[in-house]
């Protein structure tokens, strides 16, 4: 592997790609960088304007969408360095991980290349040492009052079409008291809200404990003083720890929310996704939710044109969704991922343009049930929290949305009491009556 040894660069550009799980990961290595005297350029700035001397890029790797958004960024900060206006290029995460071998012949204008987990041998490269003294602790890149805790590395599940396990390896736990102090340090950084994410949160503690334990980590992380919302991400249908919906149901701190990727119902496509449950049982956990925890917001993902979706397994698909009616909902077509179990033992049988319009179907029946969810919410009253101010315009969200993946509430600035400085609102709570909806987002308006 190619890496300039020891170089000390003193401003620093991280870019941070794909999951919310990446951007924890990205969160840790900045605050190692900070704490031995790098400066952080903004994620957001203009290589050409920045002023930094080293951009670091955290790659994904997972589908083929997110692995050519990775190759951009890097042939972006190429041609930022050709150009003279930075120094180094540093390249780690999945997609480094996957392919690095071949990222290293066909651009070599990059200083070093990192798998996911190296960066011990990345902080080496740019002339800094991994001190464990900051481990628990993180550069937010987040708006300052809600931050993702990522409570495990990897996954043991066989998805056929999922190429983490190859990538991340097999599931390991962050220990719960560990996790316990990394809240406590983000409570006291001013974060309020707490996303819980991993590959596969339901499996959180078997490795650790000998049991399924996001039940007792919910309960624990409820009593750091200063976070005042905890929403899980990333739960696995198959073998659901029900211990979890008690939790939901009766811990006040814990958003009635939960995203839950679905992936499909007809039991023939879940049994070639290796997913681990069939159609009956998928139905009866969204079933035990719904009944559990009165009130719940369902978020899943859907994949349309898996090998063995036929045109009857899509109209049960849509079927499904007509009935569950899920708060939230996400879609992708089919991608065959090399070295995955579908990709070896599958033929990709569907057509592009099928995928396609199968998608499209799915969508606008899923349009229209988000629209008329958010209409139901007209002329209610609800808690929110501001995260941001622009344009005249508050956005906020209430415990039904989670950041970056929902829709959002809209709140004129007009509408604030006189003399109200907007700006003092970020990262606070505020009550506001629901006035106006459409597919996505909400108005309201303050009282």
């Amino acid at each position: 592997m190619k890496i300039t040894a020891l170089i000390r660069p003193r401003k620093i550009q991280l870019i941070s790609l794909g999951c919310s799980k990446n951007r924890v990961d990205s969160e840790h290595l900045l605050k190692q960088i900070e704490a031995q005297g790098g400066e952080i350029v903004p994620e957001e700035a203009d290589l050409s304007h920045a002023g930094a001397d080293a951009v670091i890029i955290n790659t994904c790797g997972f589908i083929q969408d997110a692995k050519e958004e990775s190759i951009n960024a890097v042939l972006t900060a190429v041609d930022a360095k050709n150009k003279g206006y930075i120094k180094y290029i540093f390249v780690f995460g999945c997609l480094s991980q996957r392919y690095r071998e071949e990222l290293e012949k066909e651009i070599p204008e990059v200083d070093g290349f990192f798998g996911a987990s190296d960066t011990r041998p990345l902080l080496e490269a740019i002339g800094m040492l991994h001190n464990k003294k900051w481990e628990l602790k993180r550069h937010l890149t987040t708006p300052k009052h809600y931050a993702y805790l990522k409570i495990s590395e990897g996954c043991d599940r066989t998805c056929s079409y999922c190429a983490i396990p190859m990538i991340r390896g097999k599931h390991v736990s962050v220990p719960m008291e560990d996790l316990v102090r990394e809240a406590e340090n983000l409570a006291a950084k001013g974060v309020r809200e707490l996303i819980v994410v991993a590959q596969d949160t339901t499996y959180y503690g078997l490795d650790l404990y000998g049991k399924r334990s996001l039940s007792e980590l919910l309960r624990k992380l409820c009593g750091v003083k200063g976070i005042e919302w905890i929403r899980v991400h990333y739960s696995y249908p198959a073998q659901f720890p029900e211990d979890v919906l008690e939790t939901m149901a009766t811990e006040s701190k814990i958003c009635k929310y939960l995203d839950i990727p679905l992936q499909h119902c007809d039991s023939r496509v879940l049994e070639m996704m290796r997913r681990g449950i069939d159609g009956y049982g998928t139905q009866a956990i969204i079933d035990s939710i719904r009944k559990k925890v009165p009130g719940v917001v369902l978020r899943t993902t859907l994949i349309v044109g898996h090998p063995g979706e036929d045109s009857r397994a899509f109209e049960a698909l849509l079927k499904f969704v007509e009935k569950n009616r899920f708060e939230r909902l996400g879609a992708f077509t089919y991608s065959e991922e090399e070295g995955t179990y579908g990709a070896k033992n599958f033929k990709d049988s569907v057509r592009p343009g099928t995928k396609q319009r199968r998608y499209e179907r799915l969508m606008e029946l899923q349009a229209g049930i988000s629209l008329a969810y958010n209409e139901s919410r007209i002329g209610t009253v609800e808690e929110v929290i501001v995260d941001s101010v622009s344009d005249g315009v508050i956005t906020a969200r209430s415990r039904m949305e989670s950041p970056e993946v929902d829709g959002e509430i809209l709140i004129g600035v007009e509408t604030l009491p006189e003399k109200t400085d907007p700006q003092t609102l970020i990262g606070n709570f505020m009550k506001v009556k629901i006035t106006g909806a459409n597919e996505y987002d909400l108005l309201a308006e303050p009282v």
